[in-house]
């Protein structure tokens, strides 16, 4: 396979062009990736509005009705369900870790275990997430374990 980068001319977009016989799992995944990694999502912060990068969010939480986005310092609040954003976040790096969590699986740094089958996810800003016994097998399967 033959990888060329080209810079495009000024006030021309950026683009990824793919020339393939067939479209393989793998060259899916990684495109859905690459599209997934340009989300950005809709956020406040009392009532000031911020566009947040997918790729910046660590794990995102629904509590009492209000669904959460947590970044390495900052926490926003979403106005879309913890089933919209898992929508808009599927062909990414999220995986659903209970019925209130969301995970980023670039950020995670290490998994345990922990009672009764369930995981406990090591995030890269120190923070732990317990992964229900439910969602275990799946996470397993994204890390080849």
């Amino acid at each position: 396979m033959k990888i060329v980068i080209q810079k495009p001319q000024v006030g021309e977009e950026e683009q990824i062009i793919v020339k393939c016989h067939d479209m393989s799992p793998e060259l899916l995944n990684m495109l859905n990736a690459i599209r997934a990694q340009n989300s950005l999502l809709t956020a406040y912060v009392d009532n000031d509005i911020h566009r947040v990068n997918s790729a910046d969010i660590f794990y995102i939480e629904a509590v009492d009705g209000k669904v959460f986005l947590y970044g390495q310092d900052e926490v926003y609040e979403s106005r879309q369900k913890l089933y919209e954003l898992e929508e808009v976040l599927a062909d990414g790096d999220f995986l659903r870790a209970s019925k209130s969590f969301i995970i980023n699986l670039r950020k995670v740094k290490s998994l345990a275990p922990s009672l009764y089958g369930r995981l406990e996810a090591v995030l890269a800003n120190g923070e732990k997430v317990v992964i229900s016994r439910h969602y275990v097998n799946t996470l397993k399967k994204h890390f080849g374990a």
